[in-house]
């Protein structure tokens, strides 16, 4: 006997009751509804005991507790003796006795599964002791999902109300400005010395006209972004400015009095720290600077593979990088790796730009002598084209497929003929989508007319490159940084092995024999 004890009290399964009415109505009876639940589960924990399944004698009865919510006192005491490690299963008569709320049930199933405890529901055969009862519980746990869903997308829709009320609904705090939470509703207020140091910060941009110097000067001063108190009395932020950092603060239409929701702005109920006037400018600034001064940079040192230039140990673009000592310029292409992180972090590190562009010249220009060169280039460029051509017929086939349903969707919608804030929501989503992929359709199919376009032959190949020497030589500085951009859609280069790569575009000896044209 004393050696089948412990497999008794191994496999005993131990199991606590769970019950529980709405109303207190009829609770006084000799037999009400908590006793007839009890009875049904006793019956089926009895129907088990070749299981092992054994009834605890402890009862939780919830009498006049709704199941709208888990602020029950039978509930609570469940809970606390299945953290204690004295339950192995909770029964009960239906699902809704545990929870009416999808929510609260799947968060009970979560905090069961934790604690090894299976759940039973005597009338639906409910149990997730097997694998049926797991597969139902998956099912009502996808509902759960979906709720959860409904509300979150309420709450967007709340906040886009609020938003275009100019209001402050919450988020990442910003330097210049406190939450004023005094009222019901928070607000931002100007905090005056953070506004000064904003107001510093966007003179220094505009002077400096450049990020860097301006993150350099604000280490300097030893100015950090925001830092505040939490609720829980935890400080939060101040961390050191840097280029992403400073260029968020230049770019928040805060500082000039606005709300910003997803890609639309309004006015906001906020004091504004920077003019309008002033904001504008320094947007102008920062998008003039990053459009132009790259491909001023590139043609006014010879840059030819900037932007085309790719490090093989990280993948990233390369970056073109002149440095100057004395009266002299030395040009270098360097890893954004190396940059960032240091060159010991990147085995390529930098490569000098001179050597690199004249062997991508000299590629080119062996075209003409080389035969088997001439036949791969055109078949590169074949294989290209019907690459591109494959991916836009995929993208054509699925925006088809999404544009389709989305319309049998809104006209569903439109049969049924159902109000209410989320069909609402639903339909004015659908029309936003589907007129977004009509335009994306349209793009796509120009896309692939212009790839038809660009089929060629064998022989064009020879024609485009048997004057390449005689039109290089006579482009100019922009001409041939345009040309190359043209020609060739990526390079790499080992330096460790000495290994040069190079991708021409599909449409790349076509713009080569225009180019010839046009000089001719």
């Amino acid at each position: 006997m004393n050696h089948k004890k412990p497999e008794e009290h191994q496999s005993c399964v131990r199991c606590a009751i769970y019950t529980r009415k709405s109303t207190e109505e009829r609770l006084d009876l000799e037999f009400n509804s908590l006793d007839a639940q009890r009875d049904a589960a006793e019956s089926f924990i009895a129907s088990q005991k070749s299981e092992g399944w054994v009834c605890l004698p402890k009862r939780y009865d919830d009498g006049g507790f709704s199941g709208g919510n888990l602020d029950r006192p039978a509930y609570n005491e469940l809970m606390k003796d299945i953290e204690a490690g004295e339950i192995d299963c909770v029964i009960v008569y239906k699902v809704d006795r545990l929870s009416r709320s999808l929510f609260d049930f799947a968060q009970t199933m979560r905090n069961f599964d934790a604690s090894g405890v299976s759940f039973v529901s005597v009338t639906q055969q409910f149990n997730t002791t097997n694998s049926m009862g797991r597969l139902t519980l998956n099912i009502l746990l996808s509902f759960a999902q979906f709720e959860r869903e409904i509300i979150s997308e309420r709450i967007s829709d709340k906040i886009a109300a609020q938003r275009q009320k100019g209001l402050w609904c919450g988020g990442q705090q910003v330097l210049g400005y406190d939450v004023d939470r005094s009222s019901a509703s928070p607000k931002l207020v100007v905090n005056a010395q953070e506004a000064e140091m904003v107001r510093e910060i966007f003179e220094m941009y505009q002077s400096m006209q450049s990020l860097l110097p301006v993150v350099l000067k604000l280490n300097q001063l030893g100015w950090n972004n925001k830092t505040w108190l939490t609720r829980k009395g935890r400080y939060k932020g101040g961390r050191a400015f840097d280029k992403c950092s400073v260029y968020a603060l230049l770019t928040n239409v805060l500082y000039a009095g606005k709300i910003r929701h997803k890609d639309k702005i309004y006015d906001g109920q906020h004091e504004p720290i920077i003019d309008p006037r002033v904001f504008d400018k320094v947007q102008a600034q920062l998008k003039e600077h990053g459009r132009g001064k790259g491909q001023r940079l590139a043609n006014r040192y010879f840059a030819l593979l900037k932007g085309l230039l790719y490090c093989p140990t990280c993948g990233y673009a390369m970056v073109h990088c002149p440095t100057k000592k004395k009266s002299k310029v030395y040009r270098y292409y360097v890893c954004q790796t190396a940059l960032k992180r240091g060159h010991n972090q990147c085995r390529t590190g930098s490569i000098p730009a001179p050597p690199i562009e004249a062997a991508v010249v000299d590629s080119l220009r062996c075209i003409v002598d080389d035969k088997g060169l001439r036949r791969e280039i055109f078949t590169q460029s074949e294989q290209l084209l019907k690459q591109r051509q494959h991916r836009h017929d995929l993208q054509l086939i699925q925006l088809s497929t999404q544009h389709s349903r989305d319309n049998a969707e809104l006209k569903r919608l439109a049969t049924d003929g159902e109000a209410g804030d989320l069909n609402n929501a639903r339909r004015k989503d659908l029309k936003t989508r589907i007129t977004k992929t009509q335009d994306r359709i349209v793009e796509i199919e120009k896309a692939l007319e212009h790839l038809k376009q660009c089929r060629f032959g064998p022989s064009d190949v020879e024609d485009a490159v048997s004057d390449f020497d005689r039109l290089w030589a006579i482009l100019r500085a922009r001409e041939r940084v345009q040309l190359m951009e043209l020609l060739v859609s990526r390079v790499q280069y080992d330096r460790i092995e000495g290994d040069l790569s190079i991708s021409y575009h599909p449409t790349a000896i076509a713009a080569l024999n225009q180019t010839d044209e046009e000089e001719d």
